[in-house]
């Protein structure tokens, strides 16, 4: 006659004991796999956000215009300035207007670092009445620095456009290239170099 054989207690405590050192070693190589997962996504999105400043800052110095406007004060501010309280300051063509709306495709736009982010304004107007405020965007967060050279005509570099002792309200030529130098939290100083079309 047979008998019913069943797991002693001691069988199904070293059972239980493999099982949960197993459970133990996968829930830590899960967890190893959503951090690094989680890691990647957010310097993914933080490439995305300096790849679209760039692009942003290209489409802008690529479409440069001389055309110089007045402040709040009613001072000239030349069409592209630099070196000042904005990093890069200009007037450029190319404002989309998919309304059809009786206004200019000009737009004025700065880049300024301000506490570690860097920023994009904008204004509604070319030339500003006094309570004219700027639109402000951040393009990048957990920026160290940001610096711009300006390339003249003899592909000198200068540290400040327009170039000292022109005025502000002497025509300005426009420089022949801008350069940007970004230096990110953890990544280091990225710079690229955008040419000014004629």
């Amino acid at each position: 006659m047979m008998r019913a054989r069943g797991f002693t207690l001691l069988e199904l405590l070293v059972a239980l004991a493999i099982f949960a050192v197993l459970s133990v070693l996968a829930y830590g190589g899960l967890r190893n796999v959503l951090d690094t997962r989680a890691q990647v996504e957010v310097e993914a999105a933080r490439l995305t956000a300096l790849q679209t400043t760039f692009m942003l800052i290209e489409r802008d110095v690529e479409q440069v215009l001389e055309r110089s406007v007045r402040d709040n004060y009613g001072d000239t501010r030349p069409a592209l300035m630099g070196g000042g309280d904005s990093l890069l300051e200009l007037t450029h063509a190319g404002l989309r207007n998919p309304g059809l709306q009786a206004r200019s495709q000009l737009q004025r736009v700065a880049y300024q670092l301000k506490d570690g982010h860097l920023q994009r304004l904008t204004w509604p107007v070319l030339d500003r009445a006094p309570n004219s405020a700027p639109q402000q965007a951040e393009l990048l967060s957990g920026v160290a620095t940001a610096e711009v050279l300006f390339y003249d005509r003899n592909f000198t570099p200068q540290r400040a456009w327009p170039l000292p002792g022109t005025g502000s309200t002497a025509p300005q030529m426009l420089p022949r290239a801008v350069e940007v130098s970004i230096e990110l939290t953890g990544w280091g100083r990225v710079t690229r170099l955008f040419r000014v079309v004629d």
